[in-house]
C-alpha cells in the first residue's frame, strides 16, 4: 500500500491522465463527429506513453539503448511522441481552418516541423536526447496554426459563446502549454543547474496539467453545434 501511495505521490501526473481519458470517453457522443473524433486515442496514447517512460527508467527489463549504463534512457519514445502529437494536431486545424490559403501555410508548417526532426537527426541522437531545437519548431508552427484559427473565428458571426466549443478550450490548453514548454526542455537539456534550482519539472507538470485540464473541461462543457 505504502508503494502505492509513493507511486501516486510521485507521478500523480498519470492517474490524471486517466481520469481526462475516461471523461473523453464518457461524453464521446456529444463529439464523435468532429475533427477531435481521435481524441480519446489520443490522450490514451499519451498515457501509455508515460507508463512505459514510468517503466523503462525503473525497470532495466524495458531498455531500450545498447548501453547498461543508460538502461533508463527513454527519449526515444518521448521523440516519437512528439512528431505523432504534433502531426495528429497539425491535421485537426487544418480541417476546421475554412480558408484555402490558411490551410497550405499549415501544410507548409507541417513540412518544416518534419524537416527540422530531420535535420535535428544528424546533431542529436534520438536514443539519448530530446530533439528538443526540433520541438521548438513544431511548438511555434503549431502556435501559427492557434493563431490562424482565431483569426478564422474572429470574422465569425456565432451566438454560441467560446465556453461552449470545444475547440476553444483544446487551442487554449495548447497556447499556453507550447508557449513554454520548449524553452523549459531546452533549459533542462543546456542548463540543468537551473533546471533542478529552479524545481522547472514540477513548473512543467503544471503546464501538462492545466493543458490537459482544458482539455477535459472542454469535453465536459461544449455544445455540439458550437463546434468550430
Amino acid at each position: 500500500m505504502d508503494a502505492i501511495l509513493t507511486f501516486l505521490t510521485e507521478h500523480y501526473i498519470l492517474p490524471f491522465y486517466l481520469i481526462v481519458w475516461l471523461v473523453s470517453i464518457a461524453c464521446y457522443s456529444t463529439y464523435f463527429d468532429t475533427p477531435l473524433k481521435y481524441y480519446p486515442i489520443y490522450l490514451m496514447y499519451t498515457l501509455l506513453t508515460e507508463l512505459l517512460g514510468y517503466f523503462i527508467k525503473h525497470y532495466e527489463e524495458f531498455q531500450l539503448v545498447g548501453n547498461d549504463e543508460y538502461h533508463w534512457y527513454n527519449a526515444i519514445i518521448y521523440n516519437i511522441y512528439s512528431v505523432i502529437t504534433f502531426m495528429f494536431f497539425y491535421h485537426i486545424y487544418w480541417q476546421v481552418l475554412y480558408n484555402a490559403k490558411h490551410k497550405k501555410w499549415v501544410v507548409i508548417g507541417t513540412g518544416v516541423s518534419l524537416l527540422s526532426y530531420g535535420i535535428s537527426l544528424f546533431f542529436q541522437d534520438p536514443f539519448y536526447s530530446n530533439l528538443y531545437y526540433a520541438d521548438l519548431v513544431a511548438s511555434m508552427v503549431l502556435l501559427f496554426n492557434i493563431w490562424l484559427y482565431h483569426k478564422e473565428k474572429k470574422l465569425e458571426s456565432n451566438p454560441y459563446p467560446n465556453k461552449h466549443n470545444l475547440m476553444f478550450w483544446t487551442s487554449l490548453g495548447l497556447a499556453v502549454f507550447h508557449l513554454f514548454f520548449p524553452f523549459l526542455i531546452i533549459i533542462g537539456y543546456e542548463a540543468p543547474k537551473i533546471w533542478v534550482e529552479y524545481n522547472l519539472r514540477d513548473i512543467l507538470w503544471i503546464f501538462i496539467l492545466f493543458m490537459y485540464g482544458t482539455f477535459m473541461t472542454g469535453v465536459m462543457i461544449h455544445k455540439r453545434k458550437a463546434f468550430r
